[in-house]
């Protein structure tokens, strides 16, 4: 009997452990997470640029996806247009790149091509 309620605890603490080690993935907009961007949202950032005649930031070290933009850098609101999920980031326009950024940890979390 001892044998077998040690067997069952065992088979439990297995189990359990095994399932301690289940990942989960979740979008939270940081750098690491998948934003999703409309083909006709895409189109009206590269129009919004061009027409607004952005000009580009210049800064020391290229800003790149996954790396922090320099706190000097200005970050710029998102347009409504931009679409709805967007409107919660900042930009920036550098090397003819629009770069959408997190603004609390100031994370460049994709680049708009």
């Amino acid at each position: 009997m001892k044998k077998l309620v040690l067997i069952s605890a065992a088979a439990s603490l297995l189990a359990t452990a095994a399932f301690a080690q289940t990942t989960v993935t979740t979008t939270t907009g940081t750098a690491g997470a998948a934003v999703q961007i409309e083909p006709q949202y895409r189109t009206k950032i590269k129009s919004y640029v061009t027409e607004h005649k952005i000009r580009p930031v210049t800064t020391k070290e290229k800003i790149v996806v996954g790396g922090r933009v320099p706190a000097d850098v200005e970050l710029e609101s998102v347009p409504a247009d931009w679409g709805p999920s967007l409107t919660k980031y900042r930009y920036v326009y550098s090397g003819d790149r629009v770069m959408l950024v997190e603004p609390g940890s100031r994370t460049v979390i994709q680049e708009v091509d």
